[in-house]
């Protein structure tokens, strides 16, 4: 296991000569983490196709001429109740290899693409995660802006970072992720297969999962 703290890190987009290695070194960060195996190097795979990417936004993490991270996003959605429409962006997977993680590479992947979708105008990106490794970065609960995934339902996991100097919209709003995000579990496998076995086990980290996916704010 390395166990150097990569301090020269290259932050660049990702080029097409890239992508298997991102999807390996994808699939090498999630294994067995949230259910046994992973199906995120998938995601990555069929997103870079999808109407909903944003090529602008894809970024790696380089050390020593090595890809060691990954960042990818997608355009999103809020509704409210009068039918009026907000485009916000959705990043996810972020991926960091295994010896490289807790070591501040997804937190600069994470920085530097903020702070291009801030230039955009985008008005915020909504994710999926455990509030632990986001609230550093600005995120807040989805509640604080009354962004829901149905009515009245406001999961813990799901947080808001606003990117514009200016007062939140007025209304309750809900989230319309991208399709890109709803994979076809078969055709996941399937893709799986092409790669080195990798062995399914079950783990703690993967309880914390599903709890934290049945949590909501009261």
């Amino acid at each position: 296991m390395n166990t150097k703290t990569p301090m020269n890190i290259n932050i660049r987009p990702e080029r097409e000569g890239d992508y298997r290695c991102v999807e390996e070194l994808t699939r090498r960060a999630f294994w067995n983490l949230h259910v046994p195996g992973c199906d995120e190097h998938y995601l990555a795979h069929v997103m870079r196709s999808h109407p909903d990417f944003c090529s602008d936004l894809d970024y790696v993490a380089e050390y020593e001429g090595r890809i060691i991270g990954n960042i990818m996003y997608a355009r999103s959605h809020l509704i409210n109740e009068k039918g009026e429409k907000l485009e916000i962006l959705t990043f996810g997977p972020v991926s960091v290899l295994p010896e490289y993680q807790r070591m501040g590479v997804g937190s600069r992947l994470i920085r530097h693409t903020i702070n291009i979708a801030a230039t955009k105008g985008v008005l915020a990106i909504v994710i999926f995660g455990n509030p632990s490794n986001y609230v550093k970065h600005g995120f807040k609960g989805c509640k604080d802006f009354r962004v829901a995934v149905s009515e009245d339902r406001y999961p813990t996991r799901m947080l808001v970072l606003p990117l514009q100097n200016r007062q939140w919209p007025d209304g309750n709003w809900i989230y319309n992720g991208s399709e890109v995000y709803n994979l076809d579990k078969n055709a996941a496998e399937e893709f799986d297969s092409g790669f080195p076995p990798f062995v399914k086990k079950h783990q703690p980290s993967q309880e914390e999962f599903a709890i934290l996916c049945r949590s909501v704010v009261l």
